[in-house]
């Protein structure tokens, strides 16, 4: 019998909130933490806007013998994966090392770090080149600095499927899981803000140039007028649930029930984009039709011709504004690596509470986009399963299904249905 994959701990740092429970309510809310960029000056760039994590000091989360090891990216990517680990109520010391695996994703690594330490080699010589810039840039690092600090040594990796890598790796914890370990951290943390990781996104053609924190990011609008980029994301522990329920988890967030990755065909080939086709396979993986899913969590590109994709793919696999859809990042920004976890994370809390968060600062999508999206204010519904999809730069897409699972903890009553 294939074990079933259950999520039982969340760890989160967003640009709209530090903490699960802080950025949720912020999400509900409608309160954005898109802002001008303060972690470097981007007055002379064509974009100012990005969204940053308020409020964290890395002293007060990071112990000060990893301080000088570690990048921005990894600090939080750490600090998350502490808190999911403690919301899971998981003693890492008390289970055996080797069944623990660890599975983040990336994008470009600790561009922060790689970027300062090669100013200094051209500035000032090798001499002043930190040795730790061997490991410290590396895109591997989050999942490396993770099992190290909780003596995770089962299977483990990273993958590089930039926006995508989040649902990636939870479809690749799934796999570990049912091959026998019993619990595998994964999701993705990622943070770019710094000109290395600014110009390369801006090259993409694809970023929002607009000043007004309100009118930057507009997917699916007829405004639409690109992304705005941000830091952080979401680590998610994730269970046998055999084992799970054994160890007495405290609360089951829910199931990772399907999910499917496919790679968009050669430009000019005349073949359609294969967001669709991962959507399709996600809920054949999980047994369930497209009746069954309550809430889309889209990609939500912010680019016109991107959003016309995902609203095509969407409308052939469920009908015209036949589901509810909803893009929450429209408070963080597109957080590269970090995107698709902190989405999947925020499916299971509206799972868990019955509620879908809004898309801010779009009145209505584009007249020929007929989607039923989720504006203004949350909108409280039964919902038994999200589809959560997402695209990375260089044509890959995923997609991920997440369900309530038996033994999910009514938020209300505190008991289990």
């Amino acid at each position: 019998m294939t074990a079933t994959t259950v999520v039982t701990g969340l760890g989160i740092t967003a640009p709209n909130g530090l903490g699960t429970e802080d950025y949720w309510k912020a999400t509900l809310d409608g309160r954005s933490g898109i802002g001008p960029v303060t972690r470097f000056d981007a007055s002379q760039y064509p974009a100012t806007l990005a969204g940053e994590v308020p409020g964290f000091v890395a002293e007060e989360h990071i112990p000060s013998r990893l301080m000088p090891q570690t990048d921005h990216m990894t600090r939080l990517a750490l600090t998350a994966a502490a808190w999911a680990i403690d919301d899971a109520g998981v003693d890492a010391a008390a289970l055996p090392e080797y069944g623990m695996g660890v599975v983040t994703a990336a994008s470009g690594g600790a561009v922060e770090f790689g970027q300062r330490e090669l100013q200094n080699l051209w500035s000032k010589g090798k001499e002043y080149v930190s040795a730790y810039q061997s490991f410290a840039w590396f895109y591997a690092v989050n999942t490396g600095q993770i099992s190290i600090r909780h003596k995770m040594r089962g299977p483990s990796g990273v993958l590089l499927t930039e926006q995508a890598g989040g649902i990636d790796s939870l479809g690749h914890a799934r796999r570990h899981i049912r091959k026998g370990i019993p619990l595998v951290v994964a999701g993705g943390v990622d943070a770019a803000l710094c000109p290395w990781g600014w110009v390369p996104q801006l090259a993409s053609g694809r970023m929002s140039t607009v000043c007004d924190p309100a009118r930057a990011y507009l997917p699916f609008s007829p405004d639409a007028c690109g992304y705005v980029a941000g830091e952080g994301g979401a680590i998610l522990v994730t269970e046998d649930a055999g084992s799970a329920c054994e160890r007495g988890a405290r609360q089951i967030y829910g199931e990772v029930a399907g999910y499917a990755a496919t790679l968009d065909p050669a430009p000019g080939s005349g073949r359609p984009p294969g967001l669709g086709r991962a959507a399709r396979l996600a809920l054949a993986d999980a047994g369930l039709t497209p009746a069954d899913i309550d809430v889309v969590f889209a990609d939500a590109a912010g680019v016109p011709e991107p959003d016309r994709e995902e609203a095509e793919a969407i409308c052939a696999l469920f009908g015209p504004r036949a589901v509810p859809v909803t893009a929450p990042k429209t408070m963080t920004g597109r957080l590269l690596a970090g995107g698709a976890a902190l989405d999947a994370a925020t499916a299971l809390l509206a799972l868990r509470d019955g509620v879908i968060p809004p898309t801010v600062n779009v009145a209505a999508p584009a007249t020929d986009f007929p989607l039923d999206l989720v504006t203004g204010s949350p909108r409280e519904q039964d919902l038994r399963a999200a589809l959560v999809l997402a695209r990375g730069h260089g044509g890959f897409n995923a997609a991920l299904v997440v369900r309530r699972h038996a033994a999910t903890t009514d938020p209300a009553s505190g008991r289990n249905d």
